[in-house]
């Protein structure tokens, strides 16, 4: 099988137990309340630890009551973690109420981000797990990506590394793959290329084996239209573009099964066929995944030097500081960051 090897930590960290980080996100949305929910659920785990990278005293004037404690540099969250949320503090320029964005603080979430790479690379963090953001809100500060995952691409690739980033959402026992993600409907057949399924095909295969232990990964395809097209009577995208590409993954030695009518490819019988499914656009992996398991998806990066997941959802700023906010998908983005870290070493 053809495969690039999986980017590897740096050799005088490889093996250390470095924390997970996790990134602010917008100060003023669910992020203060459900990182704080992830420690309380997660702080007496043996396998997980993690720090936060923000301002320290406005997770305790959102959280009151939760034990905070600051810290100088990453090592020290592992002594903090039992007992306190370990906090590398960087203050706000100004405390937001919650549901209400300050422009002001903007920065500091672009910063956040940036910083977790660097520790990243430095070997100093074993994985990161993003809080959401609120893209708007950054674009006043000089952001200039569609999201999170190109903006690590680009922060991956300033520091000398070729990336082809993938995102896969996974939720239960599926991990699935848009080909296409945040493009209009009308627009995926002219995106629909073999090279964009064979690059993600090949990157989706490498970090299954790397950061998931599966060593011949199988990996499921649907097609782009209703019954896979039906041999060309719904369309050929199936017949020119995707059973090529296959073809092509079969020869490098990849375990490949599809096209597959996407109505069909989803329920337990068909998930238990292969370990990763590629689908055509954005709602056909994505409404699986979330009707699975709504509130406890995860949105993972792969093809990227370092670890990172996310929960699969916003910045809810319009239930920020209510206690209504749902941790679950931040927990198991966290827990999944963890199992992904000791596969990796």
């Amino acid at each position: 099988m053809s495969s690039t090897a999986t980017p590897a930590l740096p050799s005088h960290n490889r093996g250390a137990a470095a924390p997970l980080l996790l990134t602010c996100g917008e100060p003023a949305g669910i992020a203060p309340e459900i990182t704080a929910e992830a420690w309380k659920a997660l702080h007496r785990s043996p396998d997980c630890c993690f720090a936060l990278i923000g301002d320290a005293a406005y997770w305790r004037s959102r959280n009151p009551g939760l034990p905070v404690q600051d810290i100088a540099e990453p090592s020290e969250a592992a002594g903090v973690f039992p007992t306190d949320l370990p906090v590398l503090h960087r203050p706000l320029p100004t405390q937001p109420k919650p549901g209400m964005i300050a422009p002001g603080t903007a920065g500091q979430v672009i910063a956040a981000i940036t910083e977790a790479v660097d520790f990243a690379f430095a070997g100093l963090a074993s994985g990161i797990v993003t809080n959401p953001i609120q893209k708007e809100a950054l674009y006043g500060a000089g952001f200039r990506h569609q999201g999170h995952t190109d903006f690590l691409a680009h922060l991956a690739a300033a520091r000398g590394h070729k990336v082809q980033e993938v995102m896969m959402l996974v939720a239960a026992d599926l991990r699935a793959i848009p080909v296409t993600v945040h493009i209009p409907l009308k627009d995926v057949p002219a995106r629909l290329t073999q090279q964009a399924i064979l690059s993600q095909a090949r990157v989706t295969a490498r970090d299954l084996s790397g950061f998931f232990g599966i060593a011949q990964p199988r990996l499921a395809f649907t097609g782009l239209n209703p019954h896979a097209g039906e041999n060309g009577a719904m369309g050929r995208e199936e017949i020119d573009i995707i059973r090529p590409a296959l073809e092509i993954l079969k020869q490098e030695g990849y375990t490949v099964l599809g096209p597959l009518s996407a109505d069909t490819a989803f329920h337990a019988e068909a998930r238990a066929a292969y370990d990763a499914i590629l689908c055509m656009y954005h709602d056909q992996a994505l409404i699986p995944v979330k009707t699975l398991d709504f509130h406890g998806g995860v949105n993972v990066s792969l093809g990227l030097p370092f670890i990172r997941t996310s929960p699969d959802h916003g910045t809810a700023l319009a239930i920020a500081g209510q206690g209504k906010a749902n941790p679950q998908s931040l927990i198991a983005a966290i827990r999944l960051a963890a199992r992904m870290a000791g596969t990796r070493r």
